[in-house]
């Protein structure tokens, strides 16, 4: 039997151009909770994205590792972090400075991960006023990095697909105390995370901190940022717009994100523990 839910939320739980979950995806979590188990999403998203993806739903993120699970909750209290190092950053922002068309951005956990909360970062200040132009959703910029630690950072990167995995795996040579992660199929976007921390390991943390084994939670994924978590538990389930890597690591398959068939595969885990039995998505 499921008990606890985890999911991605971007071209996950939330179809790509949607301003929130839908109105089914929430009835599916409060079906799920009102049957006593337990809902979270697992994202790369900062915390203060989850009001607003969510309708401002508190209970719908009460439970959360958002940041790629580098921030872990449990009812609304926060029980973990895990930093990045910033002397680890300020050598990957000179390294990434050199490479065209490319920033490091970091973000204020406090405000949106639009432009608001989001900052380019650059040893050369042309180069990131030229990346302003390039990814106009940020609003400012700067030429250091004065914290000791950061939370949420990530590369943005202009190109095809073949030239960001080039940049992911040369940042994966050169900076081995980090891990880096595409967090969608599309987005010109490389996550990163302090190595060997992942969503993966955010899962195992929430089934220990809430007594549950790993068999009797259920992950959603789409992209690379999920696959430690789709490997880290037997239930895991891929959308149908999944990426292909994430598609043969999944164990179960559902429609895809633009259809809400997360939503659905929630009823039907609510309906299952009625009855103390698996969904109908996961029966062979």
């Amino acid at each position: 039997m499921i008990k606890l839910v985890l999911t991605d939320l971007d071209d996950t739980l939330i179809c790509n151009g949607l301003p929130s979950a839908t109105d089914r995806a929430l009835a599916g979590i409060h079906a799920m909770l009102d049957a006593g188990l337990r809902f979270g999403p697992v994202s790369g998203r900062i915390p203060s994205d989850l009001g607003w993806m969510f309708n401002e739903d508190v209970a719908c993120y009460a439970t959360a590792a958002p940041v790629n699970g580098q921030m872990i909750y449990v009812d609304g209290e926060l029980r973990h972090a895990e930093p990045l190092d910033g002397d680890d950053l300020r050598r990957l922002m000179v390294t990434v400075s050199h490479v065209s068309g490319a920033c490091l951005a970091v973000y204020d956990l406090t405000r949106p991960s639009d432009g608001s909360g989001g900052c380019l970062v650059s040893p050369d200040a042309a180069h990131a006023q030229e990346c302003l132009k390039l990814f106009p959703n940020f609003h400012r910029f700067a030429t250091t990095l004065d914290e000791p630690t950061y939370i949420k950072a990530n590369v943005w990167c202009v190109g095809d697909r073949e030239h960001l995995t080039e940049v992911r795996d040369m940042l994966r040579v050169q900076f081995p105390t980090m891990d880096f992660v595409f967090p969608s199929p599309t987005a010109p976007i490389i996550d990163i995370s302090p190595a060997g921390w992942s969503k993966g390991t955010a899962v195992r943390y929430l089934a220990r901190e809430l007594g549950l084994s790993l068999d009797e939670v259920a992950v959603f994924g789409d992209s690379e940022n999920d696959l430690s978590m789709i490997r880290a538990v037997p239930n895991s389930v891929a959308v149908a717009n999944a990426s292909p890597e994430v598609a043969r690591a999944a164990r179960w398959h559902i429609g895809p994100s633009a259809e809400d068939a997360v939503a659905d595969a929630l009823f039907q885990i609510a309906e299952a523990a009625r009855s103390g039995s698996m969904p109908a998505f996961m029966r062979d």
